[in-house]
């Protein structure tokens, strides 16, 4: 057996040729990844439906748009939250996932980590890779591979995160984000 080196908070970008429609021009930050599979969200999939209209309490807190964003094809009836909190110690009820980002216990009362919350989107769903699938992908190309912010998670314009996260790269990387939305157009 392989062993897995583990791109927990690492951004997954996907690659103009990845045909699957779930994710295309996505960006997914890695929650988990271990030789058990992969677990992630994906940060620019934002919906119509409020924060306010399925969590309440947690609406005051959430950043702009204010909006549940799809984190991916998988349990859409479930919801995660993510925040980023700076500094070495997070509050009861988050736990970091990497560097300031970590996942909020939406099950604990917001006023516990209201004062220490930066940037709380939420989640309908995620994005699951079984073992050994993720790899198989990043060997066909599917995905580029590159190093998170914590201002990813609450990008103020989700629609444009696919092509700041590669203008940012120091790499011929920074190229593919002036790729066409529809390629036959040029």
């Amino acid at each position: 057996m392989t062993e897995v080196s583990s791109l927990t908070g690492r951004l997954l970008v996907a690659t103009p040729a990845l045909a699957d429609p779930n994710f295309d021009r996505a960006v997914v930050l890695l929650l988990d990844h271990d030789e058990q599979g992969s677990l992630g969200v994906v940060l620019n999939r934002p919906t119509p439906v409020g924060v306010g209209d399925v969590l309440l309490p947690w609406a005051p807190l959430a950043k702009d748009p204010g909006v549940v964003f799809q984190g991916g094809p998988v349990a859409l009836d479930s919801a995660l939250g993510l925040a980023v909190i700076p500094g070495e110690e997070g509050p009861l009820g988050w736990r970091r996932v990497h560097g300031a980002i970590g996942l909020v216990d939406l099950e604990a009362p917001p006023e516990l980590l209201a004062a220490a919350l930066g940037g709380l989107r939420i989640f309908a769903g995620y994005s699951g890779w079984g073992p050994g699938q993720l790899e198989e992908e990043l060997g066909v190309g599917a995905w580029y591979v590159v190093d998170s912010e914590p201002g990813d998670v609450s990008f103020p314009d989700p629609q444009r995160l696919w092509r700041a996260v590669l203008r940012r790269q120091r790499s011929e990387l920074a190229m593919v984000a002036t790729y066409a939305d529809d390629p036959s157009l040029n």
